[in-house]
């Protein structure tokens, strides 16, 4: 484990590889086993064709991903102008694309059993939230990339702090389907989405960076704080030191008071004055006793207020961007995580002594990012693999794997290229 990436391994390595394109592409061709300097432009001038190649494929997602999302997005109201059979195809559209573009970006998606317990593990939060999902269509996460960083933890009450480390998620996707308005039966939840805006059947998608695996419970629709055990004890056991001498006077003189109360509207004959002394005595016990319950109900809502406002100051910092504004960055991430894949593929594969296996390759690669950048990773070779043989750029003998020498390869994408531009139509008067 490394300074820069504190890596964490608690349920395997991520396929996400966390170094910059550039970064990695000098490197291949500083430390790579290439004959002369023109082999080193010609495989730099192979990567940025692929790099190409990707750009174009992914503005073909892009524009699928744009019109999928057109019936779901919360800005905009067109959901009736589509039947309901409709609608459900476009959704699953919708979902099957973005699943392939997340996946792309080597994004994991977070079961929500995970997610319940590592809110139950998470240490030294004093925040306690309830997140209901039933009101939801859906509801799903994805994350990307982890770290841990150390923070600081109050002990007795405040009067001792430790240091214990938290394990972040790097980026964070998450996606929200709202009831089609049909099947919202409650007039709650019918009011809850006019308060805020949100058009029955949308789709919400947010994206966010840097967040602990424990608060990830605090990024779900209408999530709400609620008191800790510990608060509450904090706040009741002072109101229950402090009302019950008063319940015990105003129990002792009530009777008096009701008796005065009953003279002055004429229901009883007569009080004598220690009487009124008692009964005032007893109108201050009932004043005291409301000024009391006034006090810990503002301490309540002290608490909820501030305990709201850390939770949302946690939320707001870290939303990077929202609705269809995610798909310009989650189909970069894809075509640079693709890039960086098939540009080290190709290398090792191309440097390669003897013609490797994918394990093997799979092996070199890891170890290479390992030495190299200090990062851990598990490298996915298949896809990447299967990607370079679409391309006309590998073959493959038995498990043996080969890739065309770099003029070769350089010919075969263009080869691509042309084919892309052969078959976009052309311009009016051309």
């Amino acid at each position: 484990m490394t300074d820069a990436t504190h890596r964490t391994a608690s349920d395997g390595l991520d396929q996400f590889i966390p170094v910059r394109k550039s970064d990695i592409l000098s490197a291949l061709l500083e430390q790579g086993a290439f004959n002369s300097e023109e082999d080193r432009k010609k495989f730099r001038r192979l990567c940025d064709m692929l790099a190409a190649i990707y750009h174009y494929d992914y503005f073909q997602t892009l524009e699928r991903l744009r019109n999928d999302y057109y019936y779901f997005g919360p800005e905009v109201a067109p959901h009736a102008a589509l039947d309901r059979a409709s609608l459900e195809r476009c959704y699953g559209d919708l979902v099957q694309s973005l699943e392939q573009v997340l996946k792309d970006a080597n994004f994991i998606e977070l079961p929500h059993a995970e997610i319940g317990d590592a809110h139950r593990r998470r240490v030294g939060h004093r925040i306690e939230i309830q997140a209901p999902l039933h009101d939801f269509r859906d509801v799903r996460l994805w994350r990307r990339g982890r770290h841990t960083e150390p923070y600081e933890v109050a002990d007795w009450f405040g009067l001792s702090r430790r240091k214990v480390e938290a394990e972040v998620y790097d980026d964070v996707v998450l996606m929200v389907a709202m009831k089609p308005g049909d099947e919202i039966g409650s007039p709650r939840e019918r009011r809850s989405l006019e308060r805020r805006k949100i058009i029955p059947g949308s789709v919400l998608l947010k994206y966010f960076r840097n967040i602990a695996s424990g608060d990830l419970h605090a990024l779900f629709p209408n999530v709400r704080v609620v008191m800790s055990n510990r608060d509450k004890l904090i706040l009741g056991l002072p109101a229950i030191a402090g009302g019950i001498p008063i319940l015990l006077k105003i129990y002792a003189t009530i009777t008096v008071l009701f008796l005065v109360i009953g003279f002055y509207l004429g229901t009883s004959a007569s009080v004598e004055d220690k009487d009124i002394a008692t009964a005032l005595a007893a109108l201050g016990g009932l004043l005291a006793l409301g000024g009391f319950v006034v006090q810990q109900w503002v301490k309540y809502q002290w608490k909820s207020l501030r305990y709201q406002s850390e939770l949302t100051d946690n939320v707001y910092y870290r939303n990077i961007n929202n609705n269809a504004g995610i798909f310009d960055y989650l189909i970069g991430a894809a075509e640079d995580q693709e890039c960086k894949e098939a540009f080290l593929a190709y290398h090792f594969l191309h440097t390669a002594a003897a013609p490797p296996t994918a394990d093997e390759v799979d092996g070199r690669i890891e170890a290479w990012l390992r030495q190299t950048f200090g990062v851990d990773i598990d490298f996915a070779a298949n896809g990447v693999l299967a990607k370079l043989e679409q391309l006309g750029l590998l073959r493959r003998q038995q498990e043996r794997l080969f890739v065309s020498p770099l003029d070769g390869a350089i010919a075969q994408l263009q080869a691509v290229w042309d084919r892309f531009l052969s078959s976009r139509p052309q311009a009016a008067g051309k």
